[in-house]
């Protein structure tokens, strides 16, 4: 086997294997991983060694354009798991995307079904898609999902970010962020193989070629670590195209605070009283858009600034939350008519998805 690239820290690996199926570990080789050593060795072993967490899986559209118009619509969209794809395919198409950015996709997992979400909705789109495993899932999930489906099986036990489009996608490729296995050992609610992950492809947009991202950062992760993240990301884009226009899109976990200080109650009303915007406006305290800038990205004409991409549920309905997480970063493209929308049924209010999709319109 063709040794992996390695993700280390502050630099990103970049995994360019194509296939037209993933290589999924079967349940028995999942079981094993379960009941082995829980330690980062194991878990390099384990890394290395599942093929899956090394290829990126493509689908051509059904019926291919020469290239994504210019202007394009571009939705992005942390889809958590991807359970009602029927609905999460009206909303949408209800924006005449030519370009979709998704995280949080499940694949063969039984708490959205057993279906391959990233394949499925793009059938739903009349799209093409390229697909990168985050994780390989040793279980149901996280608590609550091994309660609601206690007994299920997964078929293949795969979550992971794509990104869909109406026209080919060229060089297709996963950009490894990490692969220090913190999610290995269950101390946070569940067992993972794998790390946190953006999809790439080059995509013509008005004849031209553009690099986009679907990107995921940690959530369980400090401010810093984040910066870290998309640093490593955006250097990993460079080298990837050197100086082309490029646009990054996804969940950045970007909350204002690290993951300590969100746990300690006094610490964070604290910081609130310093400043209560720093939710809706978490640029000031993430050194993430410093980092960004450096780099010649923006995202004040691409994002609509200070509104919240988080939803709620509370029990059949759901509002917005108060945190802004999702993100566009654009370089060398114009923006316009950025939006937030709403992850909600249309029908019942109960929430899609714990994020809301955001739609940006992109031009040379």
């Amino acid at each position: 086997m063709t040794t992996p690239a390695r993700a280390t820290p502050g630099r990103a690996a970049i995994e360019e294997r194509v296939v037209s199926k993933l290589s999924a570990p079967g349940a028995g080789l999942r079981d094993e991983i379960l009941a082995g050593p829980r330690d980062a060795a194991a878990h390099r072993r384990w890394y290395d060694g599942l093929p899956c967490l090394h290829e990126v899986e493509v689908g051509p559209p059904p019926e291919p354009a020469k290239g994504a118009p210019s202007p394009a619509r571009v939705v992005a969209w942390n889809v958590e798991r991807g359970r009602d794809l029927p609905t999460l395919a009206r909303v949408l198409a209800a924006q005449s995307p030519a370009l979709v950015l998704l995280s949080e996709l499940d694949a063969g997992m039984a708490r959205s079904g057993n279906v391959h979400t990233a394949r499925g909705l793009a059938a739903a789109l009349g799209m093409g898609f390229a697909y990168g495993v985050e994780f390989v899932e040793l279980g149901l999930g996280d608590p609550q999902e091994r309660e609601t489906h206690a007994g299920e099986e997964n078929e293949h036990g795969l979550h992971g970010g794509a990104i869909l489009a109406t026209a080919p996608l060229e060089r297709p490729a996963v950009v490894r962020l990490e692969a220090d296995g913190a999610w290995f050992d269950g101390a946070r609610g569940e067992r993972r193989v794998g790390g946190r992950i953006a999809v790439v492809a080059t995509l013509r947009l008005g004849g031209a070629p553009v690099t986009v991202a679907a990107v995921h950062l940690e959530s369980h992760s400090e401010v810093d670590e984040r910066r870290v993240q998309i640093v490593a990301l955006l250097d990993a884009l460079e080298r990837y195209a050197p100086g082309r226009p490029t646009l990054v899109a996804g969940d950045l976990n970007s909350f204002s605070l690290g993951i300590s200080e969100a746990s300690d109650r006094e610490r964070l009303r604290a910081l609130l009283g310093e400043d209560p915007e720093r939710f809706r406006h978490p640029v000031p305290h993430e050194t993430l858009f410093a980092a960004a800038a450096e780099r010649g990205f923006a995202w004040e004409t691409c994002n609509e600034m200070r509104a919240a991409t988080q939803r709620v549920a509370a029990e059949d309905a759901s509002s917005r939350g108060g945190m802004k997480i999702d993100w566009f970063l654009a370089r060398g493209l114009r923006c316009s008519e950025a939006r937030v929308l709403e992850a909600a049924h249309p029908q019942t209010g109960r929430a899609l998805s714990d994020h809301e999709p955001l739609a940006v319109t992109c031009r040379l």
